[in-house]
Order: structure tokens, then C-alpha cells, then sequence
């Protein structure tokens, strides 16, 4: 691994270090006051009833959005950028994947559900999932027009002028998946609304690892084409493999390799 030299501010006597340590904790304190007040109102967000019957096929049969509840009346969906004949998902999507595993039990005495949906078909999404080692449930929308009412598949009639809709605006048409978090609420009586849904980078609020990158000396240390996740994420069994990954999150081997991502577009 290449060592990075990093600047670092001036040295100091322990004492001054805790005087500045002591004022930046009040930021810390006001940042956190200012994140419970925002997650409180996110759960004041109006709803909206979801209408429409969507189908989803699983390894177990088909299943109505109601059944990915799986008994919560919770249910948190990842966008997950899988689309038909791709044979890896996307990285992004993957990194954010890989934070999921233990968090799944502490969901589930919440009252809250995980699912991954993605528009590829199950015998793929199933090949790329053993790959990973995952075990949360992940079903196919391939049949159902789920992806594209939640604003993450474009068919060719939602591109206007080289645009889409998407992140609650239109946007530059780049891939035909992307990716995003959607959250939902069953009553009940068994009626199901949308009560959430964040893309692009809303959801990095859920990935630990930057948490983690975001205490020590390097921070995140994005520097490269992309300034983002795609300088340096890769699948976590490609870390050793050459190449890199394009910012529509497909990965793409070393030239003398095929490209081990492709998409329709």
C-alpha cells in the first residue's frame, strides 16, 4: 500500500491541544442537536398513499410490495444500480451494501425491514449476491414499474433533451439505473405510503466507514477524477484487482481485461 505523506497542523503543548479540542466540541454538540432536529422533522414529512400494485419476483415466488414488509410495519428499500444483463452491481451501491449485514437484527427488533430491489432479473441479482456474501433479502422489479416511479430507472420516454428526473430535479442523463433510499409505513388495516426517499448522496449518512475516515488525520482523502467514493471503493473482492471505476460506478479492469460491469445504455 503507498504511504501518503500528510500535512498536519502546527504541534502543541497537551493544554492548548484541549482548548482546541474544547471548541470544537461545541460545534460537534451543535451539529448533533441540529441532525435530531432534522430527523425529527423528516418523520413529520406529509405521506403519500401508495396506489399501484407492484409485483416483485424473489427466490421464493412473487411478492407484493406488502410482503417485503415481512410482518414490520417499517420497511426501508435500497435503490440498488443492478440492471438487466449487468454482471456486477454497481460499486457504489455495494460499498453501501456491505454496511448492512449487522445492522439487519437491530432493525428487526424495530420494527424495521431491509430490502434491496434492483431491475435484474433474480438469477442475476442471486450470482452477484452469493459473490458478495450477503444476506439480506433482495427481489427483481424487472417486471413491475416500481424503479421507474421511484425515479431510479429511465426508460427512453422519460429522457427529455438529455435529462432526467432525478434527486427532485432534472439532471443529465448518464446511466439508465441510479441509485437511492425509499422508506414506507403498512398500517394496520394493510395500507401501505411513502413516506421518504433520498438519492445521490443522501444516503452516505449510512455508510460507517466514512464515519470512520471522517476522525483520523487523511479524512475521506477523495483527491482523484471523481472526488468521490469511485477514487478509491471497489467490490470488497476486487480490492487487489488493477483498474478503476467509472462515475457511473461501473467497474472496468485493467486494459488488457473485459469489462466485468456493462449496462444497456
Amino acid at each position: 500500500m503507498t504511504t501518503i505523506e500528510t500535512e498536519h497542523p502546527k504541534t502543541v503543548s497537551r493544554a492548548e491541544w484541549l482548548v482546541a479540542r474544547k471548541k470544537l466540541l461545541t460545534k460537534e454538540k451543535e451539529l448533533t442537536r441540529a441532525r435530531d432536529a432534522l430527523s425529527a422533522e423528516r418523520r413529520e414529512l406529509p405521506w403519500v398513499r401508495v396506489e399501484k400494485e407492484y409485483l416483485f419476483d424473489a427466490t421464493d415466488g412473487e411478492k407484493s410490495l406488502a410482503d417485503l414488509f415481512g410482518g414490520q410495519s417499517q420497511l426501508v428499500v435500497q435503490h440498488f444500480m443492478l440492471g438487466p444483463g449487468w454482471t456486477e452491481g454497481c460499486v457504489g451501491c455495494s460499498f453501501f451494501a456491505d454496511h448492512v449485514e449487522g445492522a439487519l437484527v437491530h432493525l428487526a427488533h424495530r420494527d424495521v425491514t431491509f430490502v434491496a430491489v434492483s431491475r435484474a432479473p433474480v438469477p442475476e441479482i442471486e450470482s452477484f449476491r452469493k459473490r458478495m456474501g450477503w444476506r439480506f433479502s433482495w427481489v427483481s422489479s424487472y417486471r413491475s414499474d416500481f424503479n421507474y416511479d421511484y425515479h431510479v430507472s429511465f426508460p427512453e420516454d422519460q429522457v427529455v433533451d438529455g435529462k432526467v428526473y432525478y434527486n427532485y430535479e432534472m439532471r443529465d442523463f448518464a446511466i439508465d439505473e441510479l441509485p437511492g433510499l425509499s422508506v414506507f409505513f403498512k398500517n394496520e388495516a394493510g395500507e401501505i405510503f411513502h413516506t421518504y426517499s433520498s438519492y445521490a448522496r443522501g444516503g452516505e449518512v449510512m455508510l460507517g466507514t466514512y464515519n470512520f475516515l471522517d476522525l483520523v488525520p487523511k479524512g475521506r482523502d477523495e483527491n482523484g477524477p471523481t472526488f468521490g467514493l469511485m477514487d478509491w471503493v471497489r467490490h470488497h473482492d476486487r480490492y487487489d484487482d488493477a483498474g478503476l471505476v467509472e462515475a457511473t460506478g461501473q467497474n472496468v479492469l485493467s486494459k488488457d481485461s473485459e469489462s466485468c460491469c456493462s449496462s444497456s445504455v
